[in-house]
């Protein structure tokens, strides 16, 4: 079974960028899009029903109504749509979500923007943002004005599948690879992401001093979901460079 059920009908939507938040190496995908749901108030759009995502019902703080733990949050008036998940998701299920979400892609005219990031230790220098796309995807990232990758590598988990659906149907799709901590949540990388590859692309303005001023315990509270990660490699999404396959 694959649909999308819509709770908000009256939300209309021209073109949007979409914003994909699967977990991954540091967390980066998963806080940037928390991040953006919060920082514009974005209302909960639609369920994503997959049978290849966990079996699994999510509840939330002073509310008892049950949601999938894959759902659509939208803002019209910024034609912004991000796809949140609250469990790791393992690449085939990834897969049939992107197949799911297709219908729903074509008929809203939908540019997806998937997130990744790329294991590196902590220096002085702030993150470093590159641009990957498919079809007209680049468009979008010279338009932004996006690095372009610094050396050849690949994408996997969730994040990989999806730019692979992309690149098979020949849709308009970007990836943004941002360097983050392998080990814990990294906010700072999260802030890269939004300040330097969302915003510019989507045509937005997202506060992100929070991420600053509240880095630590941002990095706590997602501590565990990160842990759980490292051991479920295969649901973590990010990005490697190419020569370690070579």
């Amino acid at each position: 079974m694959a649909s999308i059920s819509v709770l908000e009908d009256g939300v209309s939507l021209d073109a949007p960028t979409l914003v994909e938040g699967f977990p991954g190496i540091g967390l980066v995908g998963k806080i940037a899009t928390d991040h953006l749901i919060e920082a514009h108030d974005m209302v909960h759009y639609a369920n994503v029903h997959c049978s290849a995502l966990p079996r699994v019902a999510v509840y939330h703080e002073a509310d008892p109504s049950l949601t999938t733990p894959v759902r659509l949050y939208a803002d019209a008036d910024r034609d912004l749509v991000a796809l949140r998940s609250d469990v790791p998701v393992n690449p085939d299920a990834a897969t049939q979500v992107a197949g799911c979400l297709d219908t729903w892609f074509a008929e809203h005219d939908v540019l997806p923007v998937f997130l990744s990031g790329l294991g590196r230790e902590k220096g002085e220098e702030p993150p470093a943002l590159y641009g990957i796309a498919t079809g007209d995807g680049g468009d979008a990232l010279a338009r932004a004005d996006i690095d372009r990758p610094t050396e050849p590598g690949l994408v996997s988990g969730p994040t990989g599948a999806m730019l692979a659906e992309s690149l098979e149907r020949g849709r308009d799709a970007v990836g943004l690879v941002v360097e983050s901590d392998p080990r814990f949540p990294d906010p700072e990388a999260a802030r890269t992401l939004l300040v330097q590859g969302i915003d510019p692309i989507a045509g937005i303005e997202t506060p992100t001093d929070e991420l600053v001023t509240k880095a630590t315990e941002i990095r706590n509270a997602k501590q565990a979901f990160a842990k759980q990660m490292q051991e479920a490699t295969q649901e973590s999404s990010q990005a490697e460079p190419l020569k370690m396959f070579q």
